[in-house]
């Protein structure tokens, strides 16, 4: 935020400073070089002794004129070739040398002027050029003036602005917090400005959206904690029905098509216990933080695991130690980690945990098919399968990674995937230790 309003001054001084400079040659094409016509006025006595003093003498009394000025002024006159004047003065100046006009050298604070026109002083005297040097000419006062209005004319135009653009950058502070806030998931945060505020339309559009927004992730959390809830107890009533029938039938065809209904029933229950366990993730439950060795977490959850043929191996280095961390959460991702990687590997699943600096990585690789690089997202979406099959042994519901990385989320870390040096899928949990 800071960076866009320094831009905004840096545009206004360079707008300013470019305007200044357009004015300046504007003004120098159209009325002529406002600096020269300051050295002129400066050299005003000289020019005035020549014009109205050497040259009203008649011709035989002229140089005589010039000399008395030479004795009684600071000012260097001399009588130069017309030819070699030409070589000191521009190309644009040359016309008003030819002319008589006095021709100002400002850098060199002297000036320029023909002795005649037309040979009527002395012999020669049309091809002679007066050369006046050492004039009282100083710009850099005229210069100084000009910094000085500049100065001037930017504080005028940055002050406003500068209060006009604080009550902006404030709002826009203020709107980035509770965008910040509101995408961290606390969804009650607002922005609520005054109405004199100058972008309060902007704040006012912006918690009207949020308040639809909390509106309805609110509703669907409580729908959908509401039906999980109502879906538990006639799972339940059918769970107890399908064990009478069970126990008071011996037909073999239909005790297996009970056992696989107890079946259907059993993963409708795991989907209702996944649904309830991802609406408390949303809800922002605090963490219940407790001092964990990372080994023992991981061989924890390692015996949770059911039985499977992929052989498991973890590496926890010596260094890794403890951390801080809730210890069901955090489980809980490992533990879903390690069954999608039993779920997808061939025969090996690797385990490492590293501390780097202030945070604990602990790496999950399999030797399955991995997972295609535009997938990798995805897979962390509620619902998304790679495999569309609804069977219970390899298709789940899609709720296991979503889940893993929403309870790492709640501890401030990450979880990616990349491939495996195994062939697999490597999925990456990063937890800060601050």
């Amino acid at each position: 935020m800071n960076r866009i309003f320094f831009r905004f001054f840096m545009l206004v001084m360079l707008s300013i400073t470019a305007a200044t400079f357009v004015i300046y040659f504007a003004m120098s094409r159209l009325f002529g070089d406002p600096l020269e016509d300051i050295a002129r006025r400066q050299a005003s006595a000289q020019i005035f002794l020549i014009e109205q003093y050497v040259d009203a003498a008649p011709a035989d009394e002229w140089l005589a004129r010039l000399n008395r000025v030479r004795e009684v002024s600071d000012t260097r006159y001399d009588l130069i070739p017309l030819t070699t004047a030409r070589t000191f003065l521009p190309a644009t100046n040359l016309g008003a040398l030819d002319r008589g006009d006095v021709v100002l050298d400002v850098d060199g604070k002297s000036f320029y002027r023909r002795v005649d026109l037309r040979g009527e002083r002395y012999i020669g005297s049309e091809d002679e050029v007066i050369h006046a040097r050492d004039l009282p000419i100083d710009v850099s006062l005229a210069l100084q003036m000009e910094a000085v209005r500049y100065v001037i004319v930017a504080l005028a135009l940055l002050l406003p602005i500068a209060l006009w653009s604080r009550s902006h950058w404030q709002g826009l502070q203020s709107l980035s917090r509770v965008a910040d806030e509101f995408g961290a998931g606390k969804l009650s945060a607002r922005a609520r400005m005054r109405p004199s505020a100058s972008i309060y339309p902007l704040a006012e559009r912006i918690d009207h959206m949020a308040d639809r927004i909390e509106e309805l992730l609110v509703s669907q959390k409580n729908l959908l904690h509401s039906v999980s809830h109502e879906l538990r107890t006639p799972i339940a009533r059918l769970e107890f029905a399908f064990e009478l029938l069970d126990a008071r039938t011996d037909d073999p065809v239909l005790k297996k098509r009970i056992a696989a209904m107890e079946g259907d029933l059993s993963e409708l229950n795991s989907l209702v216990n996944e649904l309830l366990g991802m609406a408390r993730l949303d809800s922002g439950q605090a963490l219940l933080l407790e001092t964990l060795d990372v080994a023992r977490l991981l061989r924890t959850v390692e015996a949770g695991l059911p039985p499977a043929q992929p052989a498991l191996h973890i590496d926890c280095a010596a260094d890794v130690g403890e951390m801080r961390a809730d210890a069901r959460l955090l489980g809980r991702a490992l533990s879903n980690l390690l069954r999608n990687a039993q779920k997808y590997a061939l025969s090996n699943i690797r385990v490492t945990a590293r501390r780097e600096g202030t945070r604990v990585t602990i790496a999950v690789e399999d030797d399955g098919p991995g997972i295609p690089f535009e997938e990798r997202e995805h897979v962390f979406e509620p619902f998304y399968r790679l495999d569309r099959s609804r069977d219970r042994a390899t298709g789940g519901f899609g709720l296991g990674l979503s889940i893993a990385r929403k309870a790492v989320g709640l501890h401030g870390g990450t979880v990616q995937v990349t491939g495996s040096d195994l062939g697999g899928a490597r999925f990456v949990v990063v937890v800060p230790q601050g």
